[in-house]
């Protein structure tokens, strides 16, 4: 079996399960577990001076290889291009997209160097898979320094339309990029008719059906691979839950009260506002459901509170549930329970479990996998409702089995939420079966192995 190679940004916890880690580290340790290989990415540290060594240990059939960043590349790569550029775009936030030329040039540095560190630990027969927006161009420089072996590149987050793309500073360059890999995977058909549209439009580039791309003097595979979860564990580590004491103390707290949970990364991209706003409507419009004292339990831990917008939405975020509080509030009830920390994943899995609704209502998402892990989570035999964004990449697997919304109307997020906490048992059990069938059918492993197997069909031209 080759070697597998998997480059991301940021190597979480090298050789350890975090508990809590995102959907990204989740899907990169189990494809490396399930195919052994090496794991290189930045340490998540940065400081005036680095010594630029890349730190290396092995646990199991994995090896983890980390590099630091000084302050000036995680202020530039990080982020300023990174963040501050890409993720608005591509997240269909114009509004919020901010560019510094100088920001652009710390991005393609640290990309540089990143390739530059990683050659001399490629061995003749790797796949090389290099994971979301902040190493776009990775490829590119590898292809630099010689490498010929086939490389993959997989977006998490969504891919813009062209119209909105080509407001982006430095697209040409990254689409060209993108155009050096021998793969390049999306999570829905609809970020891949986006990108087969700029190819088309923009750089006069052939898309064939079989879903070769033809462009930039390159030919590579294109296609959609939505990122699955790891069904039994998610399952296994729900049972578990019963005991977790976080777990215990929350469902004793609510003394059998209703519950929706919202679980998200803060971030403006996530729509938390507009559920709060949906929420009070919600209350507002139904007394009865004041009576019964519904809780909302929205787990937002903070992401990036170096930018400066970041901890602007945090103020924001905390001023709209106080307000909201203030207005509903008894002395024995608090509607919304505002949490800005993470909590363990098991711990999470049982707020799942204990909750009537799951609310995922992102303005724009990539796949959201905290949608696939509610449904996952559930008691078969008194399943919640999962409320969904159509804008979450999910949505195109759970369509007709959750109750999809449209996260700027916030008058039918309230009515999707009043209408799941009516349904009928048997109906319940219907959708959420349903979308068992899903979740099981295109599973973290189906990912993997989908994406592997295309990767190892190349090259699809020679370098």
């Amino acid at each position: 079996m080759r070697r597998l190679v998997v480059v991301s940004n940021r190597v979480e916890v090298a050789g350890k399960k975090q508990a809590g880690a995102g959907g990204l580290a989740v899907s990169i340790q189990s494809a490396l577990e399930a195919h052994g290989g090496l794991w290189f990415g930045w340490s998540g540290e940065h400081a005036a001076k680095t010594s630029g060594r890349v730190k290396t240990h092995s646990v199991e059939n994995v090896t983890y290889a980390t590099l630091d960043l000084s302050t000036k590349d995680y202020d530039q790569y990080y982020l300023g291009y990174a963040n501050r550029a890409i993720w608005p775009a591509f997240h269909y936030r114009l509004d919020r997209m901010k560019f510094r030329r100088e920001d652009y040039e710390g991005y393609q540095r640290v990309n540089a160097r990143f390739a530059e560190k990683l050659v001399p630990m490629l061995q003749d027969d790797d796949l090389i898979w290099i994971h979301d927006f902040h190493l776009i161009p990775l490829a590119n420089e590898l292809r630099r320094r010689g490498v010929k072996q086939p490389i993959g590149f997989f977006l998490h987050i969504p891919f813009p339309v062209p119209e909105i793309l080509t407001a982006l500073p430095g697209h040409q360059e990254l689409v060209k990029e993108l155009c050096a890999y021998d793969v390049v995977g999306f999570q829905t058909e609809v970020d891949l008719h986006a990108f087969h549209s700029y190819i088309e439009r923009e750089v006069q580039g052939q898309v064939l059906s079989n879903g070769i791309v033809k462009a930039n003097g390159h030919s590579f595979f294109a296609g959609a691979f939505p990122v699955g979860i790891d069904v039994e564990n998610v399952i296994a580590l729900t049972k578990d839950s019963k005991n977790s004491a976080t777990a215990k103390k929350m469902a004793e707290s609510l003394h059998e009260r209703p519950m929706i949970i919202g679980v998200d990364r803060l971030d403006y991209s996530k729509g938390i506002m507009a559920r709060f706003h949906a929420f009070e409507h919600l209350l507002a419009v139904s007394p009865e459901l004041q009576e019964k004292c519904l809780t909302l339990i929205q787990i937002a831990p903070l992401s990036r509170s170096k930018v400066k917008e970041y901890r602007e939405l945090r103020e924001r975020m905390s001023n709209a549930a106080g307000r909201i509080n203030g207005r509903f509030s008894e002395y024995n009830w608090v509607p919304i329970r505002y949490i800005n920390r993470g909590f363990k994943r098991r711990t999470l899995l049982g707020f799942f479990r204990a909750s009537q609704v799951g609310l995922v209502t992102p303005l724009r998402d990539g796949m959201n996998l905290v949608a696939k892990e509610y449904v996952a989570a559930q008691d078969p035999e008194n399943p919640g409702v999962l409320v969904l964004s159509k804008f979450a990449g999910a949505a195109h697997e759970l369509d007709g089995h959750s109750l999809m919304v449209n996260p700027y109307n916030t008058e039918e997020i309230a009515d999707a939420m009043k209408q799941a906490l009516a349904m009928p048992l048997d109906e319940r059990k219907t959708r959420w079966s349903e979308m068992m069938k899903t979740l099981r059918r295109n599973d973290i492993t189906a990912w993997r192995e989908k994406f592997i197997g295309a990767l190892q069909e190349a090259p699809y031209s020679a370098y």
